[in-house]
């Protein structure tokens, strides 16, 4: 058999660390029985003869999600499993069929198509054209959206006239802008949230926020880094954790995809990763986790109680966020990472008090 291609190599190995949930998935019809799970064939009738390994590293014939069918011989990873249930014919569109499952963002263009250096550029110019977020349309909006917090904040700013392509050639919106940054505080792509200009209210667009630049792998960053962090979907869904906890550093991935794909700052021990309460949300904090925990990092999910933890900002005050979240941090036992809000919060990051 051919070497498959990198990308096709690390889908399987990303995979390999979801074993048991696409067995699940695409073998409903099976069981699990010890390191492995049973079913009747590819097509998920019931019975014994195809068996999928479920504990195992990521690579190598003893390696998690190799799989063999006893009573046919085939054999395979798992994307060879999911070409054979999914009955592909391309090996592109199984690719495409396991970053659906993984809530992986959509492969990079080809290098020509690639966000070149001057998209980075323009977007490192806007954000350098913006100004402080303070005394601006876009702390009316962020107020009005119950983030009342210091906005002097690096990763954001606003700019009064920002291009907006839907409106036509030539127009312009007030906008919030954040600043999309790799683990050295580089800029490689900004968020523009178009603001309506007489209401503190995001414009009425099909799509008042567009990204320009590079952003996989990426995310707006408050605070540094100091061993723990908060990894959550939107710039307001996180600061509004931050009213809760002002010194625990935090990154907004901006969309769930983008969150699943994060990357995590060098020297994370402990991750809280705050997801929205929908099922995309649930997939991407999955996939995080998986991430995570393979390089021995302790995770736990914080999950709100409507659809976001702005809603929940709006519907408990910012007391009742802390209590809310600490509740579920309390919940998950002694030792685990979200303990350090309690535990090691005034040695880590400073004091955020229950």
């Amino acid at each position: 058999m051919a070497p498959l291609p990198s990308s096709a190599r690390a889908l399987s190995e990303q995979l390999a660390l979801r074993a048991y949930a696409l067995c699940r998935t695409y073998l409903s019809r099976g069981c699990r029985s010890g390191r492995y799970w049973t079913v009747g064939d590819v097509q998920n009738n019931p019975g014994r003869s195809l068996f999928v390994r479920l504990i195992g590293p990521v690579s190598g014939p003893r390696a998690a999600g190799r799989w063999c069918d006893a009573a046919t011989g085939e054999s395979g990873d798992l994307l060879d499993l999911l070409r054979a249930v999914r009955g592909e014919a391309r090996l592109a569109d199984v690719m495409a069929e396991a970053r659906r499952f993984l809530i992986l963002p959509p492969p990079e263009p080809p290098r020509s198509a690639a966000p070149s250096g001057d998209t980075i550029a323009a977007a490192r110019r806007l954000f350098a054209a913006g100004r402080p977020v303070p005394g601006t349309r876009g702390e009316r909006y962020l107020h009005a959206r119950g983030l009342v917090l210091p906005l002097d904040d690096a990763a954001l700013r606003y700019h009064p006239g920002v291009f907006c392509r839907e409106l036509g050639p030539g127009r312009t919106l007030p906008a919030l802008l954040a600043a999309v940054t790799d683990d050295s505080g580089r800029v490689t792509a900004v968020q523009r949230t178009w603001l309506d200009p007489t209401a503190a209210t995001k414009a009425a667009l099909r799509t008042p926020r567009r990204t320009m630049g590079r952003q996989i792998g990426h995310g707006v960053r408050f605070g540094a880094p100091v061993g723990i962090v908060l990894a959550g979907e939107g710039v307001e869904t996180v600061l509004s954790l931050r009213r809760a906890f002002p010194a625990l550093p935090m990154i907004a991935a901006l969309s769930a995809a983008h969150l699943g794909a994060l990357d995590l700052p060098p020297g994370t021990r402990r991750l809280l990763i705050a997801r929205d309460g929908d099922p995309a949300g649930r997939r991407a904090a999955a996939r995080l986790r998986a991430r995570a925990e393979a390089r021995g990092i302790r995770v736990i999910d914080l999950v709100p109680v409507g659809n976001d933890f702005n809603a929940d900002l709006d519907r408990f005050g910012v007391e009742g966020l802390r209590r809310r979240v600490l509740r579920q941090t309390l919940g998950a036992g002694p030792g685990q990472p979200a303990s350090c809000i309690l535990e090691r919060q005034r040695d880590v990051a400073g004091r955020v008090a229950p």
